[in-house]
């Protein structure tokens, strides 16, 4: 007897199951052709308007191409996103009959559009935080653009051959691995060891978060049912559908708000990736509108001119910058190896120094020259990392000279680290549609070939609860995290809490599909990222 024979033979009757048949009618799809029309009509208008207001004199479109040809591939990244991962978000409900699938979706789909509007941007940026440095400080050049290109088409690549399997791997691990893969080409590109490629320290961070959420999904989501099986005795909360009749209201109403909270999560989580790399473009091809945040205001120069004297005071008080050093090569250098040499906070100090006299001397970011906005946008991510680097060094500094570096991060960071309104709306519009689109597979995947019986109530409630408070938990810390692996996770953890039976068949070729996803994404971005450099 085969997996999915398996399933029907152990489940309630064949007719639980929901009817996947139905497809979007011509009006349905229409109106998704003309948003994401809309949408991109949209970006392009505030793109411009925002290239008009920085004063940008525009000699040439070729750099309107290539952002243009960029941004659709980062927001072509988020749809693909949309419909291989908040298909997990919409199973339970689906499988349980709490809503008809058309339904399921479009709410779905709104919750993440609402989601990503209402994100904070902690995830966007700790994602960009894993590239090379010296990648970071080359956005506008050739091999800025040949990094962005080979991680988008990489993980576009893998994420769209997992999903035409059924498999729901993970985008986050994906689009991580990319990233490792670019930065560990570029080191090698440039003579160095593979290793020295990658912020180590950063990508370990993000690695814990992706290797424990599953476990943690798995073990929460089949404690969490063991508690509810003890203090909730009502027998229709553990049992499957019967027919294609929806559950009874207060447990109808627990899966819906279930399944809003893990879509909205999604969203606030899986979208930000999309707006880091957005803006990652758009620093690249027109740093004069975009590399500082121009809205700023004015009145708070001042005050961040001051905090930088007063730190870079601090920080060559006892030892000045020797002149054979210039302070960006020490900091890289430091950024590269991660030891603390006694040049390091001179040349931190001096850095500080010329930003602040930088910013005092022209008084608000719109009023820095175009010839100089990507060099003071360099200067001061390059001191805010370094600061970021010195603290994980746990560097012996006094406790007033920790707090100035702690607030001058904060407002490098406010400088430099700003998502404008409008990418948010078409990052969540192109998560939100894609939502509605594709999602069958992965659907069907997580809602009958996981287990080797019908998902109940409980079970689902529990899958979705847990995930709902591990991505919000993820955020908190600025972590991404997989939608896909917690909730599939989940819901294997509330089978085997149950003894209901796994589908060894279907966990096999998820685990080899997340332990894949990793190093294949990688490859395909590090091989993608020596080809285009060399066009």
């Amino acid at each position: 007897m085969s997996e999915n024979q398996t399933w029907h033979a152990a489940s309630s009757p064949a007719s639980a199951r929901p009817d996947l048949s139905s497809k979007h009618s011509k009006k349905t799809a229409l109106a998704v052709i003309v948003l994401i029309i809309a949408g991109l009509v949209f970006a392009g208008v505030n793109l411009f308007a925002d290239v008009e207001e920085s004063g940008q004199v525009v000699t040439s479109y070729f750099p309107f191409v290539l952002l243009g040809l960029a941004l659709v591939i980062a927001l072509a990244f988020e749809f693909v996103n949309g419909f291989h991962d908040t298909a997990n978000a919409v199973a339970t409900v689906i499988y349980t009959h709490s809503l008809p699938p058309g339904a399921a979706i479009l709410w779905s789909g709104l919750c993440n559009f609402s989601g990503v509007l209402l994100s904070s941007g902690a995830v966007a940026f700790g994602i960009i935080s894993l590239l090379p440095m010296e990648l970071m400080l080359q956005a506008s050049s050739g091999n800025g653009f040949a990094m962005i290109y080979a991680l988008l088409f990489s993980a576009i690549t893998w994420n769209l051959g997992t999903w035409y399997l059924g498999l729901p791997s993970s985008s986050s691990h994906t689009l991580i691995g990319s990233i490792i893969g670019v930065g560990v080409a570029n080191a090698i590109n440039n003579g160095r060891s593979g290793m020295e490629g990658v912020n180590w320290d950063q990508a370990l961070n993000v690695a814990y978060a992706l290797l424990f959420s599953p476990l943690v999904g798995f073990a929460s989501a089949a404690l969490l049912l063991l508690v509810m099986k003890k203090w909730l005795r009502n027998r229709q909360l553990y049992s499957a559908p019967e027919g294609q009749q929806p559950p009874p209201g207060w447990i109808r109403a627990l899966l819906i708000l279930t399944c809003t909270g893990v879509s909205f999560a999604h969203g606030s989580n899986d979208g930000q990736k999309g707006m880091g790399l957005i803006m990652l473009i758009l620093v690249g091809a027109m740093p004069i509108a975009y590399a500082l945040n121009r809205s700023v205001p004015p009145d708070q120069i001042p005050r961040v001119a001051a905090l930088a004297q007063i730190t870079s005071q601090q920080l060559t008080a006892e030892h000045t910058l020797p002149p054979q050093y210039a302070p960006r090569d020490v900091l890289m250098e430091f950024m590269r190896s991660g030891e603390n040499s006694p040049q390091v906070a001179p040349a931190l100090g001096a850095l500080l120094d010329k930003i602040g006299r930088q910013i005092k001397q022209y008084g608000s970011m719109e009023n820095i020259p175009a010839q100089l906005v990507a060099n003071t946008r360099n200067d001061m991510y390059l001191a805010a990392e370094s600061i970021k680097q010195l603290k994980a060094a746990k560097a012996p500094f006094p406790a007033e000279m920790q707090n100035n570096l702690n607030a001058m991060k904060s407002e490098l960071d406010n400088a430099t680290r700003f998502i404008p309104l409008w990418v948010k709306v078409v990052v969540a519009l192109a998560l939100g549609l894609g939502t509605m689109v594709g999602w069958r597979r992965i659907v069907i995947t997580v809602g009958e070939r996981i287990g080797k019986t019908h998902l109940s109530y409980a079970q689902g409630a529990s899958a979705e609860l847990v995930t709902v408070a591990t991505i919000g938990a993820a955020d908190a810390f600025g972590l991404p995290v997989s939608t896909t692996h917690v909730l599939s996770s989940g819901v294997a953890g509330t089978m085997a809490a149950n003894r209901s039976g796994l589908q060894m068949a279907t966990l096999r070729n998820l685990l080899i599909a997340w332990v894949l996803t990793l190093p294949v994404s990688i490859l395909i971005s590090a091989l993608l990222f020596m080809l285009f450099i060399h066009l």
